[in-house]
Order: structure tokens, then C-alpha cells, then sequence
């Protein structure tokens, strides 16, 4: 994906699930050779993620995102996420 195509998605989860005064969160986590996945919270809770070719891409997406935070996945960001049921049922199917 290109840096112009990560940062118009970026920019389309922050218009859909951002608040003015509250930023979006993204965690950057390498995936190996695939590269760097970009997990997306929103002020609603909402989750969205965004592939790049590597983590130093994905970081400076993020730095250059307008309303959006580089987080981790610590109490905060963890409590922010909104999962939904649909969610944990596909979750649960890929268990078994």
C-alpha cells in the first residue's frame, strides 16, 4: 500500500470515528515479513486497521496523521475498544 493510500485511510477512520478534542488511537505492531498492521480506536470505540510495508512506515503514518495518537496496548486504549458481538462470535469460530 502506498504512503498516500495509508494516510486517506487514516484520514476516512478519522472522519468516521474521531471527536474534535479526542484523538484516535493507533498501535503500530510488526507482523513479520508481511509487514505492519496499524490498529485504528476511535472515540466511539470503534476499530479499524491499516497495513503498511513495514513498522517504520506505519510510524511515521501515524506521526503525520492529523487527531491521531501513537498509543500501546495498555488500560487506557484497551478500555477505549468497543467489540461488538459480531465480533466475538468470529473470534470465537477461529478458537475451535
Amino acid at each position: 500500500m502506498s504512503d498516500q493510500t495509508t494516510q486517506k485511510r487514516i484520514a476516512e477512520f478519522v472522519r468516521a470515528h474521531g471527536k474534535p478534542g479526542t484523538a484516535v488511537r493507533a498501535v503500530v505492531e510488526p507482523i513479520g515479513r508481511a509487514g505492519a498492521r496499524i490498529v485504528l480506536v476511535g472515540a466511539d470505540g470503534a476499530m479499524g486497521d491499516v497495513m503498511t510495508k513495514d513498522v517504520e512506515s506505519a510510524t511515521k503514518a501515524v506521526e503525520a496523521a492529523d487527531n491521531v495518537e501513537q498509543s500501546e496496548w495498555d488500560r487506557e486504549t484497551t478500555a477505549a475498544t468497543k467489540i461488538g458481538s459480531g465480533h466475538r462470535r468470529k473470534m470465537a469460530k477461529m478458537q475451535s
